[in-house]
Order: C-alpha cells, then sequence, then structure tokens
C-alpha cells in the first residue's frame, strides 16, 4: 500500500479546515491554492439564488477596485455561472457554448483584472445559497493543464465539506449573537463554563461583574467564586450534568454591590468532555429580572410568535388548559403547539419548560 502523502496538498487542507472559524476564514486557503495551482489568484463566491450582490467575495492580493468593480457592474450578469454542479470547467470551455455578445464585457472585465485563464466549480446547496470557486492566471501564463484541472477536482468533496461548516458556524454565531443581546435587553449576565470553570463566553453585563471583582471574578481565564456553597454547586452540575432535568438557582453574595441570584443551566457535552459538561450560568441583580416577552422567548428557541406566546404562559406555571383558554385558542391547537415547543426547547415534559424558561429569566 503506498501511504505517501503529498505535502502541499496536505498544507492545502490544513489552511482550508483550520481557519473556518478565524476572523479571515479563507484568505489563507485561497492563497495557498493559487499558489498550488501557479495561479495569479483564487476567489470565492458565496451567494443566494437570485441576489444582485454576493453575501462572501473574497480574492486575496487582487486589486479591491476590481473586485469592487465586478461586484458592481458584473456580478448579477456575470454570464460565467450556472456551471456543472461540483465539476472543474474552464472559461475556454464555457465561452465555446455561449454566443459572443454574452461574455465580451466579463471578457473585458477579465482582462483588467488579469485573469484570462480561468479554472471554475460551482457547488450548489440544496437550492439555499451557492459557493463559486475561481482560480485565474494572467495571459501571459501558460495555459492550465489538464493535470492542474484534475487537482482542483480531486479537492471538490474538502471544499463541499468546508463550505457547509462555514454555513453551520456563521449560523451559529449570528444565533449566539441573538441571545447575548436578548439575554443583555433582559438584564440578564450571561457566562458560559466548561468543566475547568474556564469562561468560554461571556457578555457585556457578566465582565461588569467580573470586573468588579467582588463575590466572582475572572482568574485568567477561569471564574473565581469566593464563597464554598455556590462553588459546591456548580461542581455538582458539572460533574453530572446527565442528571440535571430542571435549572437551578442559588445566590452569590457581595455584601458591598449587592447579592447576585445565579440560574444554572446544564449544557451536556459529552464527545468533547468525556461524560462531563458545561454550564450556563445566568446573573442577575434581585429585582432587575425582567419576565421574558414573547418577542424575546421566539428569538431565543426559534418559536413561531404563537408558540412563543403559549410558552410564556406555560412557563408561569398556568395549565394548558388555562393558557388555552387566554390565547382564545382551542386545547388540541395548544396541545399541537406545545409538541413544537418541546422540540425546539429540548424540554419532554411541561415541568421541565417552566424550568428552561426560567434559566432564561422567565
Amino acid at each position: 500500500m503506498d501511504v505517501r502523502v503529498d505535502p502541499q496538498f496536505s498544507e492545502l487542507l490544513i489552511c482550508l479546515y483550520g481557519e473556518l472559524d478565524g476572523e479571515r476564514p479563507w484568505d489563507a486557503f485561497l492563497e495557498t491554492l493559487a499558489k498550488w495551482l501557479e495561479a495569479s489568484y483564487a476567489t470565492l463566491i458565496i451567494t443566494a439564488p437570485g441576489t444582485r450582490l454576493p453575501g462572501t467575495f473574497i480574492t486575496p492580493g487582487a486589486n479591491p477596485r476590481y473586485s469592487e468593480s465586478y461586484m458592481e457592474s458584473f456580478f448579477a450578469d456575470d454570464p460565467f455561472r450556472d456551471l456543472p454542479e461540483g465539476k472543474v470547467t474552464t472559461f475556454s470551455e464555457f465561452i465555446n457554448q455561449q454566443a459572443a455578445e454574452d461574455y465580451a464585457a466579463y471578457r473585458d472585465y477579465l482582462a483588467l483584472a488579469a485573469g484570462e485563464q480561468v479554472l471554475a466549480v460551482d457547488l450548489r446547496f440544496d437550492g439555499r445559497f451557492e459557493a463559486r470557486f475561481r482560480v485565474t492566471r494572467d495571459k501571459a501564463l501558460p495555459d492550465f493543464t489538464g493535470q492542474e484541472r484534475s487537482a482542483l477536482q480531486a479537492l471538490i468533496p474538502h471544499l463541499r465539506i468546508a463550505v457547509t461548516l462555514f454555513e453551520k458556524l456563521q449560523l451559529a454565531g449570528a444565533e449566539h449573537g441573538v441571545f447575548q443581546s436578548a439575554t443583555e435587553g433582559l438584564g440578564l449576565a450571561l457566562l458560559v463554563l466548561d468543566r475547568n470553570y474556564r469562561i468560554v463566553s461571556s457578555n457585556a453585563l457578566a465582565e461588569r461583574f467580573l470586573d468588579e471583582g467582588e463575590g466572582l471574578k475572572r482568574s485568567g481565564e477561569r471564574l473565581t467564586i469566593e464563597a464554598a456553597e455556590p462553588r459546591k454547586t456548580i461542581d455538582r452540575l458539572l460533574a453530572e450534568p446527565e442528571k440535571q432535568d430542571k435549572v437551578t438557582r442559588f445566590r452569590v453574595e457581595r455584601p458591598e454591590r449587592g447579592d447576585l441570584i445565579a440560574t444554572a443551566r446544564t449544557l451536556d457535552l459529552p464527545a468533547i468532555h468525556s461524560g462531563t459538561g458545561a454550564l450556563a450560568l445566568f446573573l442577575a441583580l434581585p429585582g432587575e429580572e425582567s419576565p421574558l416577552e414573547p418577542e424575546t422567548v421566539r428569538e431565543l428557541f426559534g418559536l413561531t410568535m404563537a408558540e412563543a406566546r403559549l410558552a410564556v404562559i406555560l412557563g408561569q406555571g398556568v395549565s394548558l388548559v388555562e393558557a388555552a383558554k387566554r390565547l382564545g385558542i382551542t386545547h388540541n391547537t395548544a396541545k399541537t403547539q406545545l409538541r413544537a415547543i418541546f422540540a425546539k426547547t429540548g424540554a419532554h415534559r411541561q415541568s421541565q419548560l417552566v424550568g428552561i424558561l426560567a434559566s432564561a429569566g422567565a
């Protein structure tokens, strides 16, 4: 068995996957891809069907003026698109199938951008969006060889996985931003801890409490809590997250600045933490906790507005029959909405839903 590995291909994959969660996730990969194929530039365009501007347009090292010109004047009417899905296509192959007037303006743009020779591939994702990769060479350089084309084709499965991961990371980041904003709006500080008390995430109000340094504070990357009882509670929650089917509340004493009411919700992450979990810790000053509004519940848990209204009423400890009466809906409709609420919040029964909502400030 031949176990040789191409070190350049390995470096390419490191750049592809290793930077997806960074500030500039595609730049290093596109630069390495261009170098690997001895091209002038490599470009990534991510766009949704029917849009006039791309969601993502990245060409490291290119003149920004040409990129702006493309997005403003050529992107919407770019003829070099709708290529065979997942198949590397050259620009020369493409134009041989088109009328000359269809690509004249685009070819002028390529000449200005010093990229008349192009290897291209379009990847489509269930009609939601598509990713277009373009690798270009100046006309003064030799044309791409069949070997180089095959090399890019071999990379397609990795590109497909990377774009899928990128989309999920973008979505998770957006959801996290909504969650952070919602907790801020409720007057709740939010800390997410791993099993070693490392602060994984925090919002601005949590940072304020940490900076005040009374009752709890940041020590390097870890959370330090002065009192023994809150530490014991958190230790127990982190040690056995699977046994926690409700939220836990406790007090963090702060004689000078006022005690904090802490609401803890376990996050079971066995694949990462070897059977132990992480913890979402909500902190508020007594009297500053605000009831959840339906709009906030909708944003936090991805509910419809009707489901959010029902969830808010149920969070007050009201029976499903009484909640249906208050909302003016039938009991069967309420039961249908409750099943959807359970699916989206992870609750399995109404009492557990009340606890989950309580953990978010209800």
